[in-house]
């Protein structure tokens, strides 16, 4: 099939859906599909061959981020050359608009993927009074698309919930094979260099943004200093608009010698450093997938998070790590559980073993077969529409 990967952000600017775009784009090549990424421009982007980069209105906003033209007229130009036999739009708005247009122009299916809670990130635009029409919102953009792929189970409960009238089907993002082979012995360098003489790291894998819920994670830390002492080290890795926020909250709680800030890895890398970590700690609620948590899982390292959509889809209490409810008490007894209990070893086996159920291969697999029971169901419709059209002529000249 020649698919049509459209999407409002892409490397390099480092988040989960670039990810997730990069790694399904990759998998469907590499089973013969032609996949063309229409993706906005950026400040040092690479070129790359069948990915086409429309303008943006802005660059280098909340971190990198860039704000698409999803008018730019070389949208169409290059979409019209392609011949496509499927559009995967990844965003509601902007590109989301572009797609939509496109589709129904040029009568081609349309799939979109639900990543993000919207109305979790409308304060970076100052619209966050507006959280309660993102539903309806949602409603009317699916309505135009022939099929809808939610990142969990529980993301398609919400979907379902809001009531979505489009199919729904679930998809991860899915784990290349070498998120399975971190660098040992790299890992061990980071480690030394990261933890020093502490008696053990833990890690977390986030963009910088308030929405990540990171002071979380440095009132926890603060928590464990006061019952057991300096024997840690807690390693952010990653960048955003939020790190000056939580470098000085890190400050203001004591905890300059137990919080080191990596900056950003690229994503090859992030393996090693999980894997370096006796924990990785997650404090989001604002998920639809986790990916993060997976990679962690790959790597080997068992996972300590809040209670959350995305989260529960993937952490099992007990077999690769633990969830807690929002509580910096518990959550910071609950890792010093675990490592009292030299769990450590199990919940290491049980989330590699979680891991290797989401194969970038086999979802690549799932996504042609989305694919294609959209053109389906789109040629069903254009069907019903011709014999419609043909009974109401009928009537007129009978």
């Amino acid at each position: 099939m020649k698919i049509a990967m459209m999407t409002n952000n892409y490397k390099p600017f480092v988040a989960g859906v670039p990810v997730s775009v990069e790694r399904l784009t990759d998998s469907l090549r590499e089973q013969g599909h032609q996949v063309v990424v229409f993706a906005p421009s950026y400040d040092g982007q690479e070129r790359e061959m069948d990915v086409v980069r429309y303008k943006s209105l802005l660059r280098g906003v909340a971190g990198g981020f860039s704000v698409p033209n999803s008018f730019d007229p070389e949208i169409e130009r290059r979409f019209r050359e392609g011949d496509f036999d499927v559009i995967h739009v990844h965003h509601p708005m902007m590109i989301g608009s572009a797609a939509r247009y496109l589709s129904w122009k040029y009568h081609v299916p349309l799939v979109f993927t639900y990543h993000t809670r919207y109305e979790q990130y409308l304060h970076y635009i100052g619209l966050s009074a507006f959280k309660s029409l993102i539903p309806a919102y949602i409603r009317n953009c699916t309505r135009h698309c022939d099929m809808v792929i939610a990142p969990t189970p529980l993301m398609k409960d919400y979907l379902e919930q809001i009531q979505l009238k489009s199919d729904i089907k679930v998809l991860p993002t899915g784990l290349t094979q070498d998120s399975f082979f971190p660098d040992k012995e790299r890992a061990e360098k980071i480690r030394s260099e990261l933890a020093g003489e502490k008696k053990y790291l833990f890690c977390t894998v986030a963009r910088l943004a308030k929405e990540k819920n990171l002071e979380f994670l440095l009132r926890s830390m603060k928590i464990r200093k006061d019952i057991c002492g300096s024997d840690f080290k807690l390693a952010f890795v990653g960048d955003g608009p939020y790190r000056s926020t939580i470098e000085k909250k890190a400050k203001e709680l004591g905890l300059c010698e137990e919080v080191v800030f990596v900056g950003k890895v690229p994503n090859r890398e992030i393996k090693d450093y999980c894997h370096a970590a006796d924990l990785f700690l997650f404090s989001s609620l604002s998920e639809t997938q986790g990916i993060v948590l997976l990679e962690s899982m790959a790597a080997g390292t068992p996972v300590i998070a809040l209670h959350a959509t995305g989260t529960e889809d993937v952490v099992i209490n007990g077999k690769n790590g633990y969830m807690t409810d929002v509580s910096e008490k518990e959550f910071s007894f609950k890792i010093m559980d675990v490592l009292e209990k030299r769990e450590l070893d199990y919940l290491r086996e049980g989330a590699k073993e979680t891991a290797r159920l989401y194969s970038s291969e086999e979802i690549a697999r799932q996504a042609a077969w989305v694919y294609e029971r959209a053109v389906r169901l789109r040629a069903e419709k254009e069907r019903q529409k011709r014999n419609h059209g043909n009974r109401n002529g009928n009537m007129v000249y009978s």
